[in-house]
């Protein structure tokens, strides 16, 4: 009996180790991520939007994989969703 209370004693701290990374660095990884995945699929044509490179533009079309976005006047390219960094608020000044 006295050995069980020696293996798990010796567990707890790995333990604890495993709950502060999970809830200090795993959990709020993944609420980041889902939110992030929510922002994209919301997107609709006319919202403007910020690429991972920093380029703000409005989005003209949106497709599954990708969408075309308008970077000025005559300038239309296609951008991957996965470089999206953020979409830009009304209020909001960049």
């Amino acid at each position: 009996m006295e050995q069980q209370g020696s293996v798990i004693g010796s567990f707890l701290p790995l333990i604890l180790l495993f709950l502060i990374f999970y809830f200090l660095i795993i959990r709020p990884q993944q609420k980041s991520q889902k939110s992030h995945k929510a922002m994209l699929e919301a997107l609709t044509k006319g919202d403007e939007i910020i690429t991972t490179g920093g380029l703000m533009a409005v989005i003209v079309k949106t497709e599954e994989d990708f969408i075309k976005i308008k970077l000025n006047d005559d300038t239309i390219v296609k951008l991957d969703r996965g470089y999206i960094a953020k979409k830009v608020e009304a209020g909001e000044d960049a």
